[in-house]
């Protein structure tokens, strides 16, 4: 099976994420998709004190309607920072025949070097970096850390680096929706509407759960 790996602190999931991983689904061919919610992020602080139940329930709900679209919990069954190289060892043990691809945006791509024990993403999954269209720089290959560069190649033909292992790095445009989850916080705190920024269930759950209320920080 052909699996995306979507992750994010989903503070709250959006439009943008639902529109990035169904353009990455068809354009790789992917079987299904699994949105993962970060415990404990390690990159920057959660915001807003929403606990990861309400946020993987938002998830499932914002979802429920794709049947190629699935929430995995991974991230909060384990103590410790959610750091992607280790959810991933996991997910190999759990879905053992699945040929991952990991979903980030390009401005994540280009501060990797910065990411735990980034070479070893490399050799567990493809990566599918996103980007705005016109904004990717330069050529391909130009983008990679300098440690990791002489693992790779460029495959003309494909548009993707190949790594020794047998993964690759894909590049594609996505749609760019300028929707951001601080906006979205900053909306609700404010008692303004967020409708068609996020789905009308996630809207709800929200507004049952008074969630971001009186949290205005970006």
């Amino acid at each position: 099976m052909k699996t995306g790996i979507l992750g994010g602190t989903f503070n709250p999931i959006h439009l943008a994420h639902l529109r990035i991983a169904e353009e990455v689904r068809e354009a790789c061919a992917l079987d299904r998709v699994l949105f993962i919610p970060a415990a404990t992020p390690p990159h920057k602080p959660l915001e807003g004190e929403v606990a990861f139940d309400h946020r993987l329930a938002m998830v499932r709900a914002a979802i429920a309607d794709n049947p190629a679209f699935a929430a995995s919990d991974v991230e909060n069954r384990r103590s410790g920072k959610s750091f992607s190289v280790d959810t991933l060892e996991i997910l190999h043990r759990e879905y053992p025949g699945d040929e991952f691809f990991f979903i980030m945006g390009m401005d994540s791509f280009v501060e990797i070097a910065s990411w735990y024990e980034y070479p070893r993403l490399f050799g567990l999954c493809h990566i599918v970096v996103t980007a705005r269209p016109g904004s990717r720089g330069g050529s391909p290959g130009e983008l990679l850390p300098v440690a990791v560069a002489d693992e790779f190649c460029y495959d003309g033909a494909s548009r993707r680096l190949l790594h020794h292992s047998g993964f690759s790095v894909i590049f594609l445009e996505e749609t760019f929706l300028d929707i951001s989850s601080t906006r979205i916080r900053q909306l609700v705190a404010a008692g303004r509407s967020v409708r068609y920024l996020i789905p009308a269930a996630v809207e709800d759950y929200l507004h049952h759960h008074a969630l971001y209320w009186g949290h205005a920080r970006s």
